[in-house]
């Protein structure tokens, strides 16, 4: 579902057809209840209070829209995989700065989860699923960036009581400050194994804030002795070391999501370059009859469709059982750089007027760029598909 009066009918419409109801029912709320709510927001304010993305997140869950492709009987819609993306491109294609929030992101469930035991579902991944807790990932470490299975951060058990040890630090860790438990990945004897926390379990200890560029702040974690019992191992016994097998679907499913929310991004800066270039008059003429600007617009269109129908396509594959890591670095890869590309372009179409502090472009143009580093940098998207193609 382009945006007609931007782009046209466009190739990536045959491959949205499917759930263009839901799409249509989804973008329906955006209008109705999210937006009215965003135009209360200062213009200057990049991030929504906490509490409002709060209720955004269990009004969509209410609605059927927030962690949808999760089992109808932990909450969810039992949506196709498909779907899913195609509500995280019309989220970022709604330009609404809450359409994000009504989508399950880094405080919502994790398929990590779904290994749980039958006691860790019903206590953590059932009200995540209805949007009624958040949580946080605590991965990423000061030297296990990218290489993240490289743990620093140990977990080891006393024998007598079945109690684990957690001793380490973990940085960039987004929803600390509001989460009610955290999913901590530790090794064990060098096998990487993740464990259930809570927030205000005492050695657990949140410390340097991080502000980013888009005004989402991240955390350092601190675990100073943190001790967790037994049945903290998500997946209990058979857990132990299987957070890296448990975890490549969900980084898979991850970054298809990225690469949709970028595509929605680069949809919603090319409509706005377009509608700008139609009105503004430069030298007695509209600027889009100028070659120069038809470039920025042509290109960038043809940029959003390329990373549109790869991304629908890999989101296919998925529903017919093929999750290929290469495909969804593929897809994260050429939508997040895209992204980046279409909205420097918007912005250079705008002019200074995009520049100024306050325009959606001018915040977009911050927010976008952090898409080629999350969820695995551009290069480390590069690597994988290197290694699928036989090299290194």
């Amino acid at each position: 579902m382009s945006t007609p009066t931007a782009t046209g009918s466009a190739p990536s419409s045959v491959l949205e057809q499917d759930h263009r109801e839901l799409v249509a029912s989804f973008e329906s709320f955006i209008r109705r209840e999210l937006e009215p709510l965003a135009a209360e927001l200062p213009e200057t304010a990049d991030l929504p209070p906490a509490e409002l993305r709060a209720y955004v997140r269990r009004r969509s869950a209410a609605l059927g829209f927030y962690a949808g492709d999760y089992p109808e009987e932990l909450g969810g819609s039992g949506m196709p995989f498909t779907a899913v993306v195609l509500l995280h491109h019309a989220a970022g294609r709604s330009g609404c700065p809450l359409a994000a929030y009504a989508l399950a992101g880094s405080d919502g469930p994790s398929p990590l989860l779904l290994h749980g035991t039958e006691e860790q579902i019903t206590r953590y991944l059932v009200p995540l699923v209805r949007g009624e807790a958040a949580r946080c990932l605590a991965l990423t470490e000061p030297h296990a960036g990218s290489d993240a299975f490289h743990l620093t951060t140990t977990a080891r058990r006393d024998e007598s009581t079945g109690e684990w040890t957690l001793r380490g630090r973990k940085t960039f860790v987004s929803n600390a400050d509001r989460a009610d438990f955290a999913l901590v990945v530790a090794s064990v004897d060098g096998e990487a194994t993740a464990f259930v926390v809570g927030m205000d379990n005492p050695g657990l200890r949140i410390g340097q804030r991080y502000e980013g560029m888009s005004g989402e702040p991240m955390f350092e974690l601190l675990l100073d002795g943190l001790r967790v019992p037994a049945d903290a191992v998500i997946g209990g016994e058979n857990g132990v070391g299987a957070a890296l097998g448990n975890g490549i679907d969900s980084l898979s499913r991850g970054r298809l999501v990225v690469a949709a929310m970028c595509n929605g991004i680069a949809e919603h800066a090319l409509a706005q370059g377009i509608a700008y270039a139609r009105e503004r008059r430069a030298f007695g003429e509209r600027i889009g009859a100028y070659q120069h600007v038809q470039e920025h617009l042509v290109s960038s269109r043809a940029d959003v469709e390329t990373a549109k129908l790869l991304t629908l396509a890999c989101a296919r594959l998925v529903d017919e059982g093929t999750e290929a890591p290469e495909n969804a670095a593929l897809a994260k890869l050429t939508s997040s750089e895209t992204a980046v590309r279409v909205v420097d372009r918007a912005l250079q179409v705008h002019g200074a007027t995009g520049w100024v502090r306050g325009h959606p472009l001018e915040f977009l143009y911050r927010y976008v760029r952090m898409m080629t580093i999350i969820e695995g940098t551009s290069e480390i998207q590069k690597v994988i598909v290197a290694r699928a193609m036989g090299l290194g």
